[in-house]
């Protein structure tokens, strides 16, 4: 006779244990899955120069091509992560978004003209946009809080960094170099199609004990369930009004740099293409260093201040493009300067995720994402593209400057939400008031 074990008969150790390895085989799944999103979506920028041997493309076609994508993406960011809210399931969504993606990537190896392209990037944003809010919700609820910071910033920072900021342009460059550029596009349906499979193998709709916990937290409590918070509530947070803001900004500092670096590298310092290639890598190792580097740092000295320091540095990082000349010396300020893409956990994902409720996650990570990509993604390229045309490249650098100027002023308003620095905070103030007070406090 066989005997059936309930899930709710086993022993905490034994969940925790397999909590931890779910975490980590969902964070190495998800790590690849948003990775190669970037990957897709910067093979366009390092394939530049290469189609337009074949399709005379402008610094303000360029940058067209590169913000409707961020348009697209923002659309779909906004609608993915208030649908999955409502629906409560992710999984089947991050699935189609993974496959799509990687279908309308290749598809840009087939066109002729600028706006095939055009209409090729367009399909790819909408399937790319869904990928990073439903992730980033589903590795919240499998975190560890002492690894919340860490593990957000691996997801988001450190994996685009790695697949889209080093493997990219050492990959899609050499590609081009040796079969021509719609090769290096062709190729990228294969590890999507991969990791898609992956995700239905393997990854769950809720973590292990995750909906138990839920569940055993609402039984004790005897009033009912509140609902989910509304589009309108979520924005009364200034937490998510000052994220969307810096989303704004510090998109416009990160599209403008990927987008026209390449060009200006090529084009402006006459490096060849091994050596911008290199250089382009270099943006890679800081994108993975500081990837998960800053967010780690926050968790210890809390969000705000990390905001505020990395910010002001990664403000360098576009001018020593344009006044480093020796492309060693400018590799190595990129990778002390490009502390930008940490920051990008912190207020696209880890802020917004400890200031709303759970039932607003996937929305309020949408809304930020959404927004950022509209302004900062769609509008900033194009702009600087146009002013690129009329004042040479080196405009859009500085505007990438000024956008990380912004950010700097932004963060100087958010609230803290670091767990670990609001309870050394409250463990002072107690201390403070002294334990004659607490006593007489509880007395009351």
């Amino acid at each position: 006779m066989r005997t059936r074990v309930r899930r709710d008969a086993e022993s905490p150790t034994a969940v925790d244990g397999t909590a931890h390895r779910y975490e980590n085989r969902l964070l190495l799944i998800l790590f690849l899955a948003f990775g190669f999103v970037f990957f897709d979506r910067q093979a366009l920028p390092f394939l530049a120069p290469f189609i337009s041997k074949e399709i005379h493309l402008s610094n303000t076609e360029l940058g067209t091509l590169s913000g409707v994508l961020a348009l697209t993406w923002a659309l779909s960011g906004l609608v993915a992560g208030r649908l999955s809210d409502r629906l409560g399931r992710r999984k089947p969504i991050l699935i189609a978004a993974v496959v799509l993606f990687s279908c309308f990537s290749a598809a840009g190896g087939l066109m002729t003209g600028f706006l095939g392209l055009l209409v090729a990037r367009a399909l790819m944003g909408v399937a790319e946009g869904a990928v990073l809010p439903l992730a980033q919700s589903m590795m919240v609820e499998a975190s560890r809080e002492s690894r919340r910071g860490l593990n957000m910033g691996l997801l988001q920072g450190s994996s685009a960094g790695l697949m889209g900021g080093i493997l990219a342009p050492l990959a899609v460059v050499w590609l081009a170099e040796l079969h021509g550029w719609r090769t290096a596009l062709l190729v990228t349906i294969i590890p999507g199609l991969l990791i898609a499979a992956w995700i239905a193998k393997s990854v769950r709709e809720v973590p292990p004990g995750g909906r138990a916990q839920v569940v055993a937290a609402e039984a004790v409590s005897e009033t009912p369930v509140a609902p989910k918070p509304t589009v309108r509530e979520v924005l009364g947070h200034r937490n998510i009004v000052l994220c969307m803001a810096v989303g704004c900004c510090y998109l416009t500092w990160f599209i403008v740099i990927v987008t026209f670096t390449p060009t200006y590298l090529l084009n402006v310092k006459g490096f060849s293409p091994s050596t911008m290639s290199g250089v382009m890598t270099c943006l890679g190792v800081g994108w993975v260093l500081w990837g998960f580097l800053t967010p780690a740092v926050s968790d210890r000295i809390g969000r705000k201040p990390t905001m505020i320091a990395f910010s002001v540095t990664a403000a360098l990082c576009p001018l020593a493009i344009v006044y480093v000349s020796d492309p060693v010396a400018l590799g190595l300020v990129i990778v002390l300067t490009y502390t930008g893409l940490g920051c990008f956990t912190l207020f696209m994902a880890t802020i917004p995720a400890e200031t709303v409720p759970r039932g607003a996650l996937a929305t309020a990570l949408g809304l930020v994402m959404g927004v950022g990509e509209l302004a900062g993604g769609f509008l900033a390229p194009v702009i600087a593209g146009r002013a690129s045309d009329v004042w040479g490249l080196q405009t859009a650098m500085f505007i990438s400057t000024g956008g990380a100027v912004a950010v700097v002023l932004l963060s100087l308003g958010l609230r803290e939400t670091a767990p670990r620095v609001l309870r050394r905070r409250a463990e002072r103030a107690a201390a403070a008031v002294g334990p004659g007070a607490v006593v007489a406090g509880a007395a009351e």
